[in-house]
């Protein structure tokens, strides 16, 4: 990097940041006081100056400094303008007035938005109320499915005053869970604001001139070119899609068919980015190009529309990122300056992290400068490898190669999963979706505004190659067996992967030129990620061919020069030695470890541990014996009441805590396969979220209780059984199941049944009882069971003889439910510690105050996931160690 100091520059800015991000206080200083002391090392080893290598480290602390001080002044203000503290102000009342601040979104009996607060009083009666400025989160429960329309007429710059009841953020409530306050700590909000009705909003001004207005214009062109597409595009399917692909509109998008995408790789496509942009300036070239206007104005029309694209679309860090490269090369252009698209991309992060340090974190950030950068450094290094192929499926080839394994890396980190067929899907769609369907759809939307046939003209044959779009990609959704499940990695682990990856394409590189003597050099047209996604690549030259001059903007970009030439003649003729090949397989062999490294399963030490993972109002264990097997116990459940006259409260992906909870978490823990599924019964706070695991982790088997509910979901759950063939066992008493030399589950109940599958709509006292005998300790998992099956359990012949000195850990049957947990029971088993599983606030009450007072009075310590988050309990030779993600609250 001595020859870009921009990059370097870059490097050091990004490092200081992302250092300031992970560490503080003395481990950060540690940092700093290393970095200074390995500062000759780096003026050795890089061949730089002092006066470069500290101007270079300065730039790292003032990266460092920057993050924490706009991360100082990010903390909220209403606490103290409200006179109260952070935990007295949770839940209270209050009056604001201020600026709607974001598009305004409705989605079931929800109204969301981000109000920019002018002022804010201490009580919703209160006439006095004190100036802020600060952003909350807005959300209205609406009463009523007219309320609908009267939130959709709320509008971006509306000034308006609402009372409501402040809630903090929720933080993560399992290990690894998602955190929602550190999410909009990210956008600037510290609280939500949350009303009742749509009449709780009374807009005091609409439309008039504020900072917003801009941003209200592209809402509004936004809701009309969605309109247009809804016209063009009559099936909903194609018509959510297409809006996804062409303005950046994923709301519409099918979930089903999202996931589908997701599963596959794919759903960078409906991400508006550089590939957009690409499309969008070449083809407003081109027309203007062919209306004779001049290349100099042309350039001036096009940087000027470049803004408003990024506006209408949405304006999502991708599209930013792309937007400023594009204005930056379309000026370079104007002015005949020398364009380097690695230094373009610099500069574009350089201006967003000052505007926003905080998208450092954003993962659409992070994918979009990544690939980008990594499609202009190790792009030149594969293409030699596809050299003799035809130049637009050589280039292709190798782009979507490139791309897969730069962005493999935060692909597993942040979504756990990797299809094997995602480098295939995505070399035979991307080129069809946005050659073909995405200027397609353009067109088709144009039209839609003048001449509707028109439109549907060119929309017919669009939905014609997206529906073959949608049938290949449920196709090979459909090889279970190519997508593989990657634990979370460490970022050490992801900058290690980086640079193994580039001395092994080095090495590819220089073995591949010095098979091609004849080949002096590589001409190149210039690389970038929109050049590289709309499949124009590098082309290979004979020997003594001209290099012709870099094509103008009226054919393609031209803002970004490709390492590639100033490289390819440098080992061109050079034959490899012994030691390089040693150094290939050297990296060949780190590689491959890296790799098993990454996808093995956390290491407990040779001990087992028990999981009781939050998911609200139900139950979702997860056991890890000492070898390293499996066993899930319930998946949790949402319940749905939006049915019949309330279905219009039914969001568009409503939360289930199965598939947005329990699968990720076990992806996320490194869970390849489950050995066994265990249901204790059908209610849908155990059952809910099983079809999720059953569709998103391969299992061994399911054990269930051998009774139907009478319902659909627990028939459901049998047929994915059998599609998938899944060996289904019902539980009985006496038996026993070992997945390990240190773990034994011996079944206490139900009794074996005399029928097959026989109906019991009442599914509690039916629930499956199973006593863990687990590396020395002993855990009873109860399900729902109620003090009736309790006292048969203790009275039946010779349960005296079963086991009586006692368990370590109880799961203590339903929630805590006063039905359940007798002084009996407590007596009989002795348990040292119990976990109780229920929701925050649930509407049942639980955990009941008689079974918490009767667990006291037994001496056995409690521990709560509606206090205290997930709860993990560790075991070894008998020994515990016992953790849990929240707090638990002090006794009143």
């Amino acid at each position: 990097m001595n020859n870009r100091p921009l990059l370097a520059a870059t490097v050091c800015w990004i490092t200081g940041l992302g250092a300031a991000r992970l560490y503080s206080g003395e481990v950060l200083l540690g940092i700093w006081a290393g970095i200074l002391f390995m500062l000759p090392l780096a003026v050795w080893l890089c061949k730089i100056s002092w006066r470069k290598a500290l101007l270079y480290f300065l730039i790292l602390t003032a990266g460092g400094l920057y993050w924490e001080l706009y991360d100082h002044f990010q903390a909220s203000r209403i606490p103290q303008v409200l006179n109260t503290g952070s935990g007295e102000l949770d839940g209270r009342t209050v009056r604001a007035e201020g600026r709607i601040a974001s598009p305004v979104e409705v989605d079931g009996n929800k109204a969301e938005f981000e109000l920019e607060l002018a002022a804010l009083g201490d009580t919703a009666e209160s006439a006095q109320t004190r100036e802020i400025s600060e952003k909350v989160l807005v959300q209205v429960k609406l009463a009523a499915q007219e309320e609908q329309n009267t939130a959709r007429a709320w509008s971006r710059g509306d000034r308006i005053t609402l009372a409501g009841a402040m809630k903090n953020p929720e933080g993560a409530r399992n290990f690894g869970g998602f955190d929602y306050r550190n999410y909009l700590k990210t956008r600037q909000i510290h609280w939500l604001l949350q009303s009742k009705g749509a009449d709780s909003v009374l807009i005091l001004e609409t439309g008039s001139w504020s900072r917003y207005s801009l941003l209200r214009w592209s809402d509004n062109a936004r809701i009309l070119l969605g309109e247009r597409m809804d016209t063009a595009f009559a099936p909903q399917i194609h018509a959510g899609f297409m809006k996804g692909l062409v303005l950046g509109i994923t709301d519409d998008i099918d979930p089903g068919l999202y996931g589908e995408f997701t599963r596959l790789g794919l759903t960078h496509i409906l991400a508006i980015s550089g590939m957009h942009v690409a499309v969008f300036t070449a083809g407003l070239l081109y027309m203007l190009r062919l209306l004779r206007f001049t290349r100099e104005s042309a350039l001036w029309i096009v940087f000027a529309l470049v803004p408003a694209y990024v506006l209408i679309t949405g304006g999502s860090p991708s599209v930013v990122r792309a937007g400023i490269m594009a204005m930056i090369g379309l000026y370079a252009a104007r002015r005949g300056l020398l364009k380097d698209g690695l230094n373009t991309l610099c500069a574009a992060a350089i201006m967003m992290l000052l505007w926003n340090p905080y998208l450092l974190v954003n993962v659409s950030f992070q994918l979009s400068f990544l690939v980008t950068a990594g499609l202009m450094i190790y792009g030149p290094l594969l293409r030699p490898v596809f050299a003799a192929w035809p130049p637009a499926l050589g280039g292709s080839a190798s782009i979507t190669i490139t791309a897969q394994l730069v962005s493999f890396p935060l692909t597993i980190f942040y979504f756990n999963q990797f299809s094997l067929l995602s480098t295939a899907a995505n070399f035979v769609l991307v080129p069809v979706l946005t050659l073909i369907v995405l200027p397609l759809g353009a067109a088709a939307l144009l039209l839609s505004f003048g001449w509707a046939g028109g439109a549907r003209l060119l929309a017919w044959p669009a939905e014609r190659l997206n529906e073959l779009t949608f049938t290949l990609v449920k196709w090979l959704n459909g090889f279970d067996g190519y997508v593989t499940i990657w634990p979370s990695t460490s970022i050490w682990w992801v900058l290690v992967y980086y640079g193994v990856l580039y001395g092994l394409l080095l090495i590819v590189k220089r073995w591949w030129d010095s098979r091609s003597p004849t080949f002096a050099e590589y001409d190149t047209q210039p690389l970038t990620a929109e050049l590289n996604r709309t499949g124009q690549g590098i082309r290979a030259h004979e020997q003594h061919r001209p290099r012709p001059e870099p094509l103008g903007l009226s054919a393609v970009p031209e803002w970004s020069v490709s390492w590639y030439a100033e490289g390819a003649a440098k080992y061109a003729g050079v034959r490899m030695t012994g030691r390089d090949y040693i150094a290939f397989a050297g990296l060949c062999l780190c590689f491959l470890a890296l790799l098993y490294m990454g996808y093995r399963t956390p290491d407990n030490g040779g001990a087992g541990l028990v999981q009781f993972i939050d998911v609200g109002q139900g139950d979702s264990i997860l056991i890890t014996t000492p070898e390293g097997r499996h066993l899930l116990v319930d998946a949790g459940g949402t319940m749905d009441f939006n049915t019949g006259k309330n279905a219009w409260k039914r969001r568009k992906d409503p939360y289930e805590v199965g598939a947005k909870t329990v699968v990720p978490l076990l992806k996320q823990r490194g869970v390849h396969q489950l050995d066994a599924l265990i249901l204790t019964h059908g209610d849908q706070d155990h059952a809910g979220g099983m079809q999720a695991v059953l569709e998103g982790i391969p299992v061994k088997s399911l054990i269930f209780n051998g009774t139907l509910t009478g319902k659909d979901s627990i028939d459901g759950l049998l047929q994915i059984c059998l599609e998938q063939d899944i060996p289904v066992y019902g539980a009985s008493r006496g038996l026993e199941l070992k997945p390990d030399g240190q773990t034994r589950l011996l079944f206490m109940h139900p009794e074996d049944k005399k029928e097959r599958l026989p109906v019991a709509e009442e599914q509690n006292e039916q629930s499956v009882v199973f006593l863990l005998e687990m590396a020395g300790a002993s855990f009873l998992f109860t399900g729902d069971m109620d003090a009736a099956v309790e006292q048969l359990w203790i009275g039946q012949e010779g349960a005296e003889n079963e086991r009586h000195e006692g368990v370590d850990v109880l799961k203590v049957a339903h929630h805590g439910s006063k039905t359940s947990t007798s002084e009996e029971w407590l007596s009989y088993w002795k348990p040292a510690a119990a976990v109780i599983s229920a929701g925050v606030n649930n509407t049942y009450g639980h955990p009941n105050e008689g079974v918490l007072e009767r667990l006291n009075r037994s001496g056995t310590d409690i521990y709560r996931t509606d206090t205290q988050g997930e709860i993990q309990m560790r075991v070894s030779g008998g020994n515990f160690e016992i953790r849990h993600k929240l707090a638990a609250p002090e006794p009143l």
